[in-house]
């Protein structure tokens, strides 16, 4: 595996036991069938289930095109994607998901739209298979994300993408804890474009992204790539203010000329728990900020790798434990 291959598969892996041998009989012959020299990177993001002894057999199987990265815990899948991307040496990197949503058939339209000079390749996903709340909810979200950040994804949530090794290197030199790849990408490359590809149903298992984990992953979207949020309250909270001081005015005003009254404690109750809701919602944007800066300064690693199954050149198949990952400087120790 020492030959520079034309283009890495990089697949996070989270419990998917059930659909990897069916991933397995339609990726394997996909990548064959493009005549290009390839390798595959999967990342086993601390299943619980068998995946990663599933992937370990699979290695063993094709060890010329195969490479497995062993999490020691459950990282998210964008920290896998971006392990993935370090152990990845391919001119071109794609992305793909283990549960056949988007079919290994069409990683050829990607390599083949690169041909073209592009650099960044993303998807759109047509005859979308998801319930309709889902879809309701990135079409609004894609929209809004457009506004705030200026990064234009049509479908942000298709994970089927297409990177030049430059767009890779450049993601690889970021530190960042939290984070999109797709958004990341996009903010880097010289000359994105996107395509429409096939949708199928989840092959097995279930989705790993609750309706809780998807406002995280948008929360990380728009602060992770913008302050405009941070303006639009900034600038919310002058409007409000001057118009509570005008409204106190009125009310001093009204007091001289009517005389004091009772009535309107409760619009006054409700104009207060309106202020008080406002100053918490913006209490909670300015902790998201907080919060992100308060992870990076730690400096903690992104992730921890307890091994990673490749076969070196020349010499047997071995499989090579590594202490920590996430960070250029992590220790490496061969067995």
């Amino acid at each position: 595996m020492t030959a520079k291959p034309h283009v890495s598969i990089v697949i996070p892996v989270y419990n998917e036991e059930a659909g990897l041998d069916a991933l397995f009989a339609r990726l394997y012959p996909a990548l064959d069938a493009l005549g290009r020299s390839y390798e595959i990177v999967f990342v086993n993001d601390g299943s619980a289930d068998r995946s990663a002894a599933i992937l370990r057999e699979q290695f063993e199987r094709r060890p010329d095109v195969t490479r497995v990265v062993l999490f020691n815990g459950n990282y998210g899948q964008h920290l896998a994607i971006m392990a993935g991307f370090a152990h990845s040496r391919g001119d071109r990197v794609v992305t793909l998901d283990a549960d056949l949503q988007n079919p290994p058939e069409e990683i050829g339209r990607l390599l083949a739209k690169m041909d073209e000079g592009y650099d960044y390749v993303g998807t759109i996903r047509r005859k979308r298979q998801d319930v309709a709340w889902r879809r309701y909810a990135s079409r609004a979200m894609n929209r809004l994300r457009e506004r705030i950040t200026r990064i234009r994804m049509t479908d942000q949530g298709c994970m089927l993408r297409a990177y030049s090794r430059g767009v890779v290197d450049t993601i690889n030199s970021c530190r960042e804890i939290n984070t999109y790849v797709p958004a990341l990408a996009y903010s880097f490359s010289r000359n994105p474009t996107e395509i429409e590809v096939a949708h199928e149903e989840r092959a097995a298992g279930e989705t790993k992204y609750s309706l809780y984990k998807l406002i995280r992953l948008n929360f990380d979207l728009v602060t992770g790539f913008s302050v405009v949020p941070l303006q639009m309250f900034s600038m919310a909270g002058m409007v409000i203010s001057v118009a509570s001081l005008a409204f106190v005015i009125f009310l001093a005003v009204r007091r001289l000329i009517v005389g004091p009254e009772a009535e309107g404690l409760f619009t006054l109750f409700g104009i207060a728990f309106f202020l008080i809701g406002a100053a918490l919602f913006g209490i909670g944007l300015l902790g998201e900020y907080v919060g992100r800066i308060y992870q990076e300064v730690r400096g903690r690693p992104r992730y921890l790798i307890q091994a990673v199954l490749e076969r070196p050149a020349p010499g047997p198949v071995s499989v090579v434990p590594r202490e920590a990952a996430g960070r250029d400087d992590a220790p490496r120790n061969a067995a």
